[in-house]
């Protein structure tokens, strides 16, 4: 088993996948202190987007690249030995100084581009790629790989289908023991959850579990999407290829 002191990870996905599922899933280790996405006040100044309670989460998050990077990288709170921190990769606006990232154990959850749109397009107005995550996690990803660092991705319909499964591994590969109380959480708003909570989790903190899959991969999208998904597409299919899970 891993015996390192300090085991952080950084899990890279876009919006509409299941990544708070997992953090909650995360949390549920009482070896694991976790973050909820770190760096979305500093995409909110950066970029001016008027997303609910904007002004309120820039005001009270760390709002620039270097504090944030600063911020996630102290002592592990809580004198917890695990530091799980849910990313969005589409909130790193600038990927030129992302050296710290190799003092992390990195994970990409990626799931298919038709199922994001579909369930993204409901709440949300999608103007750019861009604005999905796909094309930031394989950048990320090309930098592990000329860098020479390990990584993982997991498609996040692999997942749902046997969590025990993919989270067993996913632990293996970290050299550490899985702990049961990964699959069950309680449906509530966490005190490590985001501001932002009370707009956007709606759906996970009433559930307890992973959920089955939603939607499937012959749903139709929108002509004027067709640009967007294809370019997503063809992002989503290179890191496919990568995943051993």
């Amino acid at each position: 088993m891993n015996t390192l002191a300090d085991i952080r990870i950084a899990c890279w996905s876009g919006p509409r996948n299941i990544s708070t599922a997992l953090m909650r899933s995360w949390s549920s280790r009482n070896d694991t202190f976790v973050s909820d996405e770190p760096f979305y006040a500093y995409y909110l100044k950066e970029t001016g987007l008027n997303h609910p309670m904007a002004k309120e989460i820039i005001n009270y998050y760390p709002n620039t690249y270097d504090q944030v990077v600063k911020s996630i990288n102290k002592e592990i709170p809580q004198s917890k030995k695990i530091w799980y921190q849910k990313h969005m990769a589409h909130h790193l606006i600038d990927l030129k100084n992302i050296d710290w990232i190799k003092g992390f154990y990195n994970c990409f959850l990626i799931r298919h581009p038709k199922d994001v749109i579909q369930s993204y397009t409901k709440k949300n107005q999608l103007n750019h790629s861009n604005e999905l995550g796909y094309i930031q996690q394989y950048q990320l990803i090309q930098y592990l790989h000329k860098m020479n660092y390990n990584f993982i991705v997991i498609d996040s319909s692999i997942l749902l289908k046997n969590p025990e499964k993919i989270l067993k591994k996913w632990c293996s590969n970290l050299d550490i023991k899985f702990d049961k109380n990964m699959l069950r959480w309680s449906k509530k708003i966490y005190n490590t959850d985001g501001l932002w909570a009370k707009h956007w989790y709606d759906s996970v903190i009433k559930t307890d579990s992973f959920s089955k899959e939603k939607g499937g991969k012959n749903n139709k999208i929108e002509v004027k999407y067709h640009d967007i998904y294809k370019e997503c597409l063809k992002h989503y299919e290179k890191m496919l290829l990568l995943s051993r899970f």
